[in-house]
């Protein structure tokens, strides 16, 4: 493994009868890094993390993870990683501390008492340790589970859509607890259908029916795509984006708001392709377009992996 990489995975490949659920996929993550991990639902980002844990033997790829082998060493890996769940997955009849002392228990953490103290500390929890799980709100369920992820020390977060169902601003500091913690070393791949965090990663990868369709910073993902945009604001937007859909040099055509957002890869052809769209009823601009435009193109592009 190179030194900089704590993730340094080639051909990543796992199957569920005739479905490929993950195909061959190459990534490499360095120490301290944010990266998101992207996708729509069923693209293959669960099954690719629970692979990369141990969680999931793969059935073809090689390589490492914390420096372990991903295939022979999964025992070494699980120890060394925190990973959190899309549902919440903790007693609701105990306290936030005995859910701690418990999952401290099961990685068998030395001195547990003062590892449960040191979490709820750290992730401001103090104060609410004796409060039961289940009368959490959102925010407040996300704040433990991390807190649970932290408890024995790992080096490498895999968190899984941690912030689905949480309200805006809990979004938010929660993003600002992982840059604090990636500030300390600590390495994070994040899954998330949200295009305001995927911002907010130093890399992203994006995944489409098990297939890794780009990767980069968003700046490189963004020009990568060599996507034209063009904005619309008007009057009867649905049946404008009707007719732009189907026409040829059109890519895409998607509301953003109470504007239309129309792509294309050819610049020219996509300039008269809506040439006989642009009357005095619509305002339309040409904008730099963003990475939930980005991605509406690459799904739209990519091949359902179930189809036949």
């Amino acid at each position: 493994m190179t030194e900089s990489f704590v993730i340094d995975v080639r051909g990543m490949t796992k199957r569920f009868g005739d479905h490929t659920a993950v195909n061959g996929i190459d990534l490499q993550v360095r120490r301290g890094e944010v990266y998101g991990f992207l996708g729509p639902n069923g693209s293959g980002k669960t099954t690719f993390i629970r692979m990369l844990c141990g969680l999931l033997a793969a059935d073809a790829g090689e390589g490492t993870c914390l420096g372990f082998d991903v295939i022979r060493e999964s025992e070494s890996i699980k120890r060394q990683v925190g990973y959190m769940t899309q549902r919440f997955s903790f007693y609701e009849d105990l306290s936030i501390a005995e859910n701690l002392d418990f999952v401290a228990r099961m990685y068998a953490v030395s001195n547990r008492r003062e590892a449960v103290r040191e979490s709820v500390e750290r992730l401001g929890l103090a104060g609410r340790q004796k409060q039961l799980a289940g009368e959490l709100s959102g925010g407040w369920k996300q704040r433990l589970a991390l807190a649970a992820c932290l408890i024995h020390n790992p080096r490498l977060l895999l968190l899984d859509e941690p912030t689905a169902g949480v309200d805006p601003k809990a979004r938010r500091d929660f993003w600002e607890q992982i840059h604090e913690l990636a500030g300390q070393g600590l390495t994070f791949l994040i899954t998330t259908h949200y295009m305001d965090e995927a911002e907010r990663c130093d890399r992203l990868a994006y995944l489409s029916f098990g297939n890794l369709m780009t990767r980069g910073t968003a700046a490189e993902v963004i020009e990568g795509a060599q996507l034209t945009t063009w904005s619309v604001f008007g009057p009867d937007l649905q049946e404008i984006t009707r007719q732009l859909r189907s026409t040829p040099g059109v890519g895409e055509a998607v509301a953003f708001g109470s504007r239309l957002h129309v792509s294309g890869t050819n610049a020219n052809v996509l300039e008269r392709a809506i040439a006989p769209f642009r009357t005095e009823r619509y305002i339309w601009q040409q904008i730099k377009p963003g990475l939930e435009d980005v991605f509406i193109h690459l799904m739209g592009n990519s091949k359902d992996n179930f189809s036949a």
